[in-house]
């Protein structure tokens, strides 16, 4: 179990991987279909992957949801259509 630290340094980390995404796309309104998938969706976005897994299991996925959009955003951003 990640302590509340730790769990703050990784929500950071994940926004900052998203937020540079979107830049890298130029803007935030590039649809998925622009960029094609260049993993598999299983090997896509491991540390909200992680998040997402973690907080299911510990609190359950209704309190869980802005763990599950961040990763569904992230998979979007690798050019999944999710």
């Amino acid at each position: 179990m990640l302590g509340l630290t730790d769990t703050m340094a990784e929500n950071q980390q994940v926004r900052l991987h998203l937020n540079s995404q979107f830049t890298a796309n130029g803007n935030s309104t590039a649809s998925a279909s622009d960029v094609k998938p260049k993993k598999k969706i299983c090997c896509a976005c491991p540390d909200t992957k992680r998040l997402r897994d973690e907080c299911i299991v510990e609190h359950g996925e209704d309190a869980c949801t802005k763990w599950i959009e961040a990763h569904k955003q992230c998979l979007r951003a690798e050019g999944f259509n999710v």
